[in-house]
């Protein structure tokens, strides 16, 4: 947690000892007028093209400097903040949640989709507990998969982070497979398998560690 000083150019520390893969931010003063910013490491372009995605929102990334900042720094001990309100409201508390890749634990990566029921195969080194797929390229929901609602394949019940909608899903609407050594996309829906489009997610291991069972 930090406190907004409302200027670009500040930074926050936040203790990783490693460079952050994922960062969420939000203003805890503000109500909704402040949104979930969300930097993930395999959207990242470039410093001055950081392409933020926003968690409460659908839509595509985009290269919103405010956020961050318009020279980018994210590195072993800090990260750089704009002077968006959402990130950094003058004398507003604020919190980032920061993920740094663990091997065998988490990961957190993007993938290209196929557009084929025999979907595309995403290695995380580990079998998944939990999964949320975005597509950075387009305008598609953010899809949370888990293994304790559904612990037997095909996983088809999914939450959106972007709506408050009840569960949904189907054998034909999203489904996946959580394999012992990541996942595999198994239908055509545009949200988490569109040809040609590219999705970043975040995985967290079932059993974190070197070796785990197959379902």
């Amino acid at each position: 947690t930090y406190t907004g000083t409302g200027s670009a150019g500040a930074t926050v520390g936040h203790g990783l000892g490693v460079t952050p893969d994922v960062i969420i931010i939000k203003n805890r003063t503000d109500g909704s007028s402040s949104f979930w910013a969300v930097y993930h490491s395999a959207a990242f372009n470039s410093a001055s093209d950081p392409n933020i995605l926003y968690l409460n929102e659908d839509d595509a990334q985009s290269d919103d400097t405010n956020v961050l900042g318009t020279s980018v720094t994210i590195d072993s001990s800090k990260f750089s903040l704009g002077d968006y309100n959402g990130s950094n409201g003058n004398g507003d508390n604020m919190v980032a949640y920061c993920f740094s890749e663990v091997a065998g634990y988490s990961k957190f990566g993007s993938y290209r989709g196929n557009g084929n029921a025999n979907g595309t195969f995403v290695f995380t080194g580990f079998r998944p507990a939990w999964i949320m797929i975005k597509c950075s390229s387009s305008t598609f929901n953010w899809i949370i998969y888990d293994s304790k609602r559904e612990p037997f394949n095909l996983i088809d019940k999914y939450l959106m982070a972007n709506s408050a909608n009840a569960e949904a899903g189907s054998s034909t609407d999203n489904p996946i497979d959580f394999l012992s050594n990541g996942f595999k996309l198994r239908y055509t829906n545009t949200s988490t398998n569109q040809n040609g489009a590219t999705y970043i997610y975040l995985a967290f291991a079932e059993s974190p560690f070197k070796n785990a069972r197959a379902r």
